[in-house]
């Protein structure tokens, strides 16, 4: 029986992406959305070809705990919700500070801070990314 290489490859490939654990960090406008955020998602996946069944939950800013759209984004995937003071995601260096969201909500990021500190990493697999709105950048843990 003969496998071809590409085969191979794509095995390998599935393999990987299914043991992944990927955080998504999200900053967006109050009132945004699930569809807004659906949509945001799915872009930054396709992108950078990335499975949904590799996301291992959300985080984001605590003041984001009960917006609607973040809420109903993660129910409708079971998903966990995580939240981060400002405090806390204003120590964490990221590659893309913004002097806007420091001053609103008084650190430099959210979308990057927030996944970088879910996934417990100080590297992103993806820099934020701003759709409809919707801030969104993806770090990868190692925990499972």
């Amino acid at each position: 029986m003969r496998i071809r290489t590409q085969e191979l490859f794509d095995n390998w490939l599935n393999l990987k992406q299914s043991s992944l654990c990927l955080w998504i960090g999200i900053g967006c406008r109050r009132g945004t959305t699930k569809l807004i955020i659906q949509t945001a998602i799915d872009q930054v996946l396709d992108l950078y070809q990335l499975e949904h069944r590799t996301i291992a939950g959300i985080a984001t800013l605590d003041r984001k705990s009960d917006e609607i759209g973040l809420v109903e984004y993660c129910r409708d995937h079971a998903l966990p919700l995580r939240c981060f003071s400002a405090d806390r995601l204003s120590t964490i260096a990221v590659p893309n500070p913004s002097l806007h969201v420091a001053m609103t909500v008084q650190t430099p990021s959210v979308a990057e801070a927030a996944a970088m500190c879910a996934a417990q990493t100080q590297i992103l697999k993806v820099p934020k990314q701003v759709i409809q709105g919707v801030t969104i950048a993806i770090a990868e843990s190692s925990l499972q």
